[in-house]
């Protein structure tokens, strides 16, 4: 019996490691992670994002996989909230995944990335692109999205000398991804010449901004910039035009989504600016994508679908590359990806995770929907 006992003993332990070594899947799968907010005021940007990663699984899956596996999606919810963040993170390192792909706010980027650090898995980020997240100089994060210097001096670049803007106003939400791309286009307007006349925080969760727009609108601002997400970015832009507040208003890419336009109203949003990756409507070889994507799930793809998309083609990419499932394997063949084609460009990363050549433009309100600034 005691023999009995000690092989069962045995057994039990080289199953766990076994179940271990497999992590949540059966042997003949590849798991990866999806982090990403379906709850809270950035759940649609979350969806769209899923919906592209999921189109991306979908079509590799159909062809048999990669290196002879299926990949398996596992979905957890940021809620765009740091706390949130580390649950999701944790629950997705448990899963024993292979690789993590998403992050839409930089502030639920930031804890992931450090509990994915600490576990050695891979991240392709798709669009939070704060300077922050590449300053912890992660080895094993990737950002898809250019950072928040890159922005900065786009914004800049076209307040000063597209619009002859001389006087800038700033305003952020008190997010880390906000907070970081004013201070930094505050910096670079700065040092371009022009004068900021104001630069102030807003709670986005208010319904009434008027107290801080009475306050820009004193300065007699050429440009306004808002460095928040959509749902507070509308209703400034609805009041910012109820008020008369003079120069143009402009948002940054955590605004990008007809949803903000709805908030704001078509009037109200018209000449409206933006900076932006490229978004699938602008890409030539991603008419086609949008139109299957647009079958599939029976909306128009979101700001961040087509990055996601192809975030997801990267990790595949890096699978067949490392032909193995192995995380540290995946991260090493991310680190090396040259001329890895994407609708927006080729991609290659520098040492810290993040893109060689900026891929952010200039884009405006024009009858209801965003259009290419020229």
């Amino acid at each position: 019996m005691k023999a009995h006992s000690k092989i069962a003993s045995i057994l039990l332990v080289l199953s766990f490691l076994f179940l271990t070594a497999c992590g949540s899947g059966n042997g003949n799968e590849i798991v990866i992670g999806v982090i990403s907010p379906t709850t809270g005021q950035s759940a649609k940007m979350g969806q769209d994002m899923n919906n592209a990663i999921q189109m991306a699984v979908d079509e590799i899956n159909g062809k048999g996989g990669v290196n002879n596996k299926k990949i398996r999606l596992v979905f957890a919810d940021d809620a765009c909230d740091p706390q949130a963040s580390t649950t999701a993170a944790n629950k997705l390192v448990s899963e024993n995944v292979s690789a993590v792909i998403g992050g839409y706010c930089s502030s639920a980027v930031l804890p992931a990335s450090g509990v994915f650090n600490s576990a050695g898995i891979p991240m392709v980020v798709t669009a939070a692109n704060s300077e922050k997240i590449p300053e912890n100089n992660y080895k094993n994060i990737f950002l898809l999205n250019s950072t928040a210097s890159a922005q900065a001096q786009t914004a800049t670049n076209y307040m000063i000398s597209n619009l002859k803007g001389k006087k800038i106003a700033i305003l952020n939400d008190n997010t880390a991804y906000s907070v970081d791309l004013a201070e930094r286009t505050r910096d670079a307007i700065q040092k371009a010449g022009g004068q900021v006349v104001l630069y102030e925080s807003v709670d986005p969760n208010a319904s009434d901004f008027n107290s801080v727009l009475t306050k820009v609108k004193s300065k007699t601002p050429d440009a306004t910039y808002w460095t928040g997400y959509y749902a507070a970015g509308g209703l400034l832009i609805k009041q910012f035009k109820q008020q008369g507040v003079s120069g143009s208003f402009g948002v940054a890419d955590g605004s990008v989504d007809q949803t903000l336009i709805k908030i704001a109203g078509e009037n109200n949003a018209e000449g409206v600016f933006a900076t932006m990756s490229p978004l699938p409507q602008f890409i030539p070889g991603a008419k086609n994508w949008s139109k299957d994507y647009e079958t599939k799930f029976k909306q128009a793809p979101g700001p961040y679908s087509a990055l996601s998309y192809d975030g997801m083609r990267l990790i595949i990419h890096a699978l067949e590359q490392a032909k193995s499932d192995d995380p540290n394997a995946i991260t090493g063949a991310i680190a090396k990806t040259k001329g890895f084609a994407t609708f927006a460009g080729p991609v290659e990363f520098k040492a810290n995770g993040t893109l060689t050549k900026s891929n952010f433009i200039m884009i405006g309100v024009k009858n209801g929907q965003f259009e290419m600034v020229k």
